[in-house]
């Protein structure tokens, strides 16, 4: 990932704006969540001063990843869309004094510096975007049974269908996996 990198004080203070598209394979973090590596992730960044006075940075990212489904293993599309408002601090002590002062969970407090990497931070933004545990809506009723299985999945099926008067059990998909 090529860094690009502000002082993100002098960036608040002139009421910088920079926006851009990023691949997502340049984004090794957010590659490793994604099934598909290709997409575009775009961005942009704004600074500013908050109504306290104190500087922010304004950042949004907007992306269509392919994330893989916890439940059914199969790929699916997730849009990210995230807008965050970050207030800069001087160091650790000051971003704890901030953050108990502004007492608002949208707001968030981050060190700023004279070599702030912007991209780590659209990473993370787009990392916290997605879900912990991506899944479908509804999943695709989607059954994998080789060639070798199918002959006796359907002689299972059968008596499945027989025994419970024509309904199947849901589990008989467990069975078909011996």
């Amino acid at each position: 990932m090529q860094a690009f990198v502000i002082d993100s004080f002098t960036f608040c203070q002139h009421q910088e704006q920079r926006e851009g598209s990023t691949n997502i394979s340049e984004f090794p973090r957010l590659s490793a969540e994604c099934a598909d590596k290709d997409g575009v992730l775009n961005w942009s960044l704004q600074g500013g001063v908050n109504h306290l006075g104190f500087p922010r940075l304004i950042l949004s990212v907007e992306a269509r990843v392919q994330l893989m489904c916890q439940r059914c293993l199969a790929p699916f599309d997730f849009v990210v869309d995230s807008q965050s408002e970050l207030i800069l601090a001087k160091s650790d002590d000051h971003a704890d004094e901030l953050e108990s002062m502004l007492e608002d969970d949208e707001v968030d407090v981050v060190v700023g510096s004279k070599t702030f990497n912007v991209m780590d931070l659209i990473e993370d933004e787009a990392l916290l975007a997605i879900p912990q545990s991506p899944k479908h809506a509804v999943c695709p009723d989607v059954v994998f049974v080789s060639s070798s299985q199918s002959e006796s999945a359907k002689n299972v099926d059968a008596v499945d269908a027989a025994s419970t008067g024509g309904k199947v059990s849901p589990f008989a998909v467990l069975k078909k996996l011996q």
